[in-house]
């Protein structure tokens, strides 16, 4: 699928300082009930979002509360997205409103699922990640990440830098998964087919 290009990604960054935050928190299993791709937002961190199923927000909790919840990034513990490997929970993500989780580390399978659906998996060393988040839990923090440099500025000037390999950058720069990218080439691979069969006819008598 294609999504938004992500070449630069700025905005308000909410901090949810907790390791091991799985894929069963950020979309439960009893809140995927259809399976089209739209209507995850609402749902996402429901467990923490409300109060009861269906029921009232909980102001604690802080995508909930002002100006949080108008956040574009979020500042989260090690082994975020960990746990089951639901597609849905960063699409939930992206449906709430964040382009961007920064973490000391994600679970492996939630990282690839951020980089094919335009979310920008950073990667910190648990200080700096622990800084940031102390910094947006006291006042409104406005975080500039660069993808195409690796680079994450603080409003101070002071930068990170984070590692994306080339075929992930790839993807958020241009907005195309692997599929989408495939298909960019489906002139050669439709020479390379009728080549093919002229070579090979019994590999196509199916």
């Amino acid at each position: 699928m294609a999504f938004a290009p992500l070449p630069v990604v700025e905005g308000l960054a909410a901090a949810l300082w907790r390791e091991n935050i799985d894929t069963d928190i950020i979309i439960p299993s009893q809140e995927i009930t259809s399976p089209s791709r739209e209507g995850y937002g609402a749902k996402a961190f429901a467990p923490w979002r409300y109060l009861a199923a269906g029921g009232p927000e909980n102001h604690e909790f802080v995508l909930n509360r002002e100006p949080w919840r108008r956040a574009r990034v979020l500042v989260a513990g090690a082994n975020f997205g960990c746990g089951s490997s639901r597609e849905m929970a960063v699409w939930a993500l992206v449906q709430f409103g964040l382009q961007a989780i920064v973490a000391p580390s994600f679970g492996a399978i939630f990282r690839n699922n951020c980089v094919r659906n335009g979310l920008v998996p950073v990667v910190l060393p648990q200080a700096a990640a622990q800084a940031l988040a102390r910094q947006a839990e006291v006042a409104p923090l406005e975080l500039r990440i660069d993808v195409a440099a690796g680079e994450l500025r603080r409003p101070d000037g002071i930068m990170y830098h984070f590692e994306l390999a080339p075929g992930e950058r790839e993807m958020l720069l241009t907005g195309l998964d692997a599929i989408a990218r495939t298909l960019e080439l489906e002139d050669q691979i439709a020479t390379f087919e009728a080549r093919d069969r002229l070579a090979r006819p019994w590999a196509w008598n199916f």
